[in-house]
């Protein structure tokens, strides 16, 4: 016999069953709510990289390099980039990192036939810190092909990394692997680069194409662990206050080592910083590629 639920209880049967399927709804509702909200609020704080900037920054002063005060205006310009890149510029960052400290890629060195050393050394996971105090005291800018001569100041310079190395300095054979630093006081950089301007979408950009820098500083001081392959603590101990006691000397060693440390780090930056900058944007009055050079080909890199 087929049981016959009273009108009563079967519209309250319904009634619950839609109350369960609201609340559910609702609960879904929410919980869909939430995640579209937090994906806006993501969307929202994500800095998106763009290829170029098609409007000046607002921590960036322009410049006219055809009026008077140039040069103190251009100081005070690339001033402000570094402080900028120091904080964070989004499209320098996702390509290399942070400013400071900075990671490098590797360096592999080599001088042979040289009174001071013959060396040969590869240095890896390199970490360079200093860069964030850096001081610009003097930024000229050439009329005549665009290329500029940049004074820097570093109080201090730190490069830590793992190295390999083999040959002699200062007359004492050195074969050895493991951690080492170089700490530099007081960097006096003199940066020289070279430019090609060229054309894109309206807009005119600097293409570093060359850098070459002059050092000066006040000292240098290192760091070898295992400069004998761990043989003698005591002899790697007393070598390492020598080459320190003696740091002119040494620095002349390991030169190459620090300028190409340098150069790479001052070249690769301002390549991705004057590519996704215009010039424009440095110097207002800059001439087209094409008013420059003629009617040369102007508009690649």
């Amino acid at each position: 016999r087929r049981n016959k639920r009273s009108p009563h209880r079967f519209a309250n049967a319904v009634t619950t069953k839609m109350l369960q399927s609201s609340k559910k709804s609702s609960c879904l509702f929410r919980k869909i709510t939430f995640i579209c909200g937090l994906i806006a609020v993501n969307c929202v704080n994500e800095v998106k990289s763009v290829e170029f900037y098609t409007e000046k920054p607002a921590f960036l002063p322009s410049c006219k390099i055809y009026q008077p005060g140039f040069t103190k205006c251009s100081t005070n310009t690339v001033q402000k980039l570094i402080d900028q890149l120091v904080i964070g510029i989004p499209e320098v960052v996702k390509e290399f990192g942070t400013f400071d400290p900075m990671h490098v890629h590797d360096i592999y060195f080599k001088q042979d036939n040289n009174d001071v050393a013959t060396v040969r050394a590869n240095l890896s996971e390199v970490i360079v810190k200093g860069f964030s105090k850096t001081v610009i005291k003097e930024s000229r800018v050439s009329k005549k092909d665009f290329s500029w001569v940049t004074k820097i100041f570093l109080p201090k310079m730190r490069l830590d990394a793992k190295y390999k190395m083999e040959g002699r300095i200062l007359l004492i054979p050195l074969r050895g692997a493991g951690k080492m630093f170089i700490e530099i006081d007081n960097l006096d950089i003199i940066l020289y680069t070279k430019t090609r301007l060229y054309q894109k979408a309206g807009y005119t950009f600097d293409n570093v194409t060359a850098v070459r820098v002059d050092l000066n500083m006040t000292r240098v001081q290192t760091n070898f662990e295992n400069i004998f392959n761990g043989q003698s603590k005591e002899v790697e101990r007393s070598t390492n206050e020598f080459f320190n006691e003696n740091w002119r000397d040494f620095y002349e060693a390991l030169k190459p080592i620090i300028i190409e440390t340098v150069e790479t780090i001052l070249y690769d930056i301002m390549h991705k910083v004057f590519n996704l900058i215009p010039a424009n944007f440095f110097v207002e009055d800059i001439p087209t590629p094409e008013q420059l050079y003629g009617n040369k080909k102007s508009s690649g890199k």
